[in-house]
């Protein structure tokens, strides 16, 4: 590189302070600024909010890379990295300079790649808003748009249900998820979702039996925000007690810090996704109302375009549209064809 030319490196400690700040006005200026913060913090969710979180919001294993040119410090990348399925999701790319943000964001997205085929990374995720040459400078650097996602609200000024009974909830047929309903799982996410999805996103029955405290399946655009969530699974079971066909799915994030609770609903056709809904709401108020440690910033919910009449459940319930993001993914591993036996002809 020429003298005075940027350069992409690795962040260090030192460079924190300087990160929150290239953070907060590439989130917040729209002028020479371009930035994939995703949209669920004041308003949000970028370095700059994670400054008043615990350290522990920083893992190990994350990765942060900066761009810096003639000692400034103009271009931030950061990703999560899910050690389970050697994933990683692109969670903030931001960049401030006139006329040069989005080469900077190109510079640090192909350094990334590199890095990723390093490491073995076998999918990168992002999601982003069609906005600002997101998706197109995605596209260009091989990943595949493969869906469409709406964020839904719940204002803090619509009150809460109040927390379903037992004998409520099991008139219903909602349940805490377990291990066993791994099968089932997978069954109710085929049928959900489209087959090219499903090639893309690739999940095992091993996922779906890993229900639990900051677990991602199944994957959103939100789930970054799971990192900052108690997390709880249900279930719920179709009439007769089949567990190998199970109705719907519920996840319900209670947000530890300054973020807005989480709620996933996953449901069959015909499914009585408008108990689901209720029963996830009743399950937050109850925990706020328990533990006073819990603040209400809201409730924000994911939904995928195929996943229609999710969404008008969750308008009904008093959730309202607040934003869309496009899905894209990049595989960094060849898929070849698997080796078969076949019938020999005399």
């Amino acid at each position: 590189m020429t003298k005075g030319s940027g350069k992409v490196r690795s962040a260090r400690l030192t460079d924190l302070a300087a990160l929150g700040e290239l953070s907060r006005l590439a989130q917040n200026d729209q002028g020479e600024s371009r930035s994939l913060g995703l949209p669920v913090s004041g308003p949000r969710i970028g370095v700059f909010s994670l400054f008043r979180l615990p350290l522990g919001a920083f893992r190990p294993h994350d990765l942060l890379f900066v761009y810096e040119n003639d000692k400034r410090i103009s271009g931030l990348l950061r990703v999560e990295r899910d050690s389970y399925r050697d994933e990683w999701t692109i969670v903030e790319l931001d960049a401030i300079g006139t006329g040069e943000a989005g080469d900077i964001r190109f510079r640090l997205l192909q350094h990334l790649l590199r890095d990723g085929q390093k490491r073995g990374a076998v999918r990168l995720h992002v999601a982003c808003a069609d906005a600002l040459g997101n998706v197109e400078l995605f596209m260009q650097a091989g990943f595949a748009r493969y869906g469409d996602e709406r964020l839904l609200f719940r204002p803090t000024d619509v009150p809460l249900p109040a927390p379903w009974t037992d004998g409520q909830a099991r008139a219903c047929g909602i349940r805490p998820s377990q291990p066993l309903d791994a099968l089932g799982l997978a069954r109710l996410y085929s049928t959900v979702t489209p087959a090219p999805v499903q090639r893309l996103e690739s999940y095992r029955l091993a996922d779906w039996e890993r229900q639990g405290s900051s677990w991602r399946v199944p994957r959103s655009s939100l789930a970054p925000l799971l990192r900052f969530a108690d997390v709880d699974a249900y279930v719920q079971e179709q009439p007769g007690g089949d567990p190998g066909q199970l109705g719907g799915f519920l996840q319900v994030g209670i947000a530890r810090e300054d973020q807005p609770h989480y709620l996933k609903v996953m449901a069959r056709p015909g499914a009585d996704a408008d108990s689901l809904v209720e029963f996830g709401l009743g399950a937050i108020a109850g925990r706020i109302s328990k533990d006073g440690s819990c603040p209400d910033h809201g409730v924000i919910a994911p939904v995928r375009t195929y996943e229609s009449p999710i969404d008008r459940r969750l308008e009904e319930a008093g959730f309202l549209d607040i934003a869309t993001v496009t899905l894209l993914l990049k595989e960094t591993l060849v898929r070849v064809a698997e080796p078969a036996l076949v019938p020999a002809v005399r």
